[in-house]
């Protein structure tokens, strides 16, 4: 029997798989980064959606240094 190649992953799989917490990946599907999809009452995000938001440039809060370091 082949593989089944997995086309979608819940909030909590698509968390552990980028290393963020599900209530992150909920923040990035309200704010329209991350492509998610409903199906019934579940949330799914296409596999394809994590690869491409992994692509994408993002902007990133810039590090506040310490003035005494400098």
């Amino acid at each position: 029997m082949s593989e089944v190649e997995v086309l979608a992953v819940d909030v909590r799989e698509a968390a552990r798989r980028l290393g963020v917490s599900p209530r992150t990946i909920a923040t990035l599907i309200t704010r329209g980064e991350l492509v998610s999809r409903k199906i019934g009452r579940r949330r799914v995000i296409p596999v394809e959606g994590l690869e491409k938001f992994l692509r994408r440039d993002h902007q990133t809060q810039p590090v506040c240094q310490d003035p005494a370091t400098e």
